[in-house]
């Protein structure tokens, strides 16, 4: 099986990209819709490039934190955040925005694993132990994550939640 190193997945939903932003943009939310993601801990009010959280995920019997900060914060756009463990990097995550013809907005969450080079090996022996995830599966199990993700975060913005 061959490593997949980036994943995207794309939605339409029915608002606005400045709406949509928001909503993703308020990183405290992003346990609502994702099914790893279940407790961010960050500031409140817009966070800007160089804001830190932490999020605390879980899948099944697996519990990990990761220390996040923000790398794109273009309100309607593109708001982006690298991860790391333990000052090691991660993977960065991230959601563009552009509006539809016909109205609403296209949502693009994308996913690049940052584990190569020096710390490579440390890093995904970290993921394995922690997410009880190989390296190898990351990409298909983070595909599946986004469908839901972006099914849940369409559901709320049109709801106006």
């Amino acid at each position: 099986m061959n490593r997949q190193w980036s994943v995207e997945e794309s939605l339409l939903i029915g608002a606005g990209p400045e709406a949509v932003y928001r909503a993703v943009s308020d990183v405290r939310r992003m346990g609502e819709w994702s099914p790893e993601c279940k407790v961010v801990l960050a500031r409140r009010g817009p966070l800007r490039t160089g804001s830190p959280f932490i999020g605390f995920n879980r899948r099944g019997v697996a519990v990990w934190f990761t220390a996040c900060r923000v790398t794109r914060a273009e309100a309607g756009r593109e708001f982006a955040f690298r991860v790391n463990i333990f000052g090691l990097p991660v993977a960065r995550w991230g959601y563009r925005f552009e509006p539809a013809e016909g109205g609403g907005t296209t949502v693009t969450e994308y996913w690049q694993d940052l584990r190569e080079g020096r710390g490579a090996r440390l890093t995904e022996l970290l993921g394995l132990v922690f997410t009880a995830t190989r390296p190898v599966d990351r990409a298909r199990i983070n595909r599946i994550g986004m469908r839901t993700t972006l099914g849940r975060l369409k559901q709320a913005v049109e709801q106006g939640s």
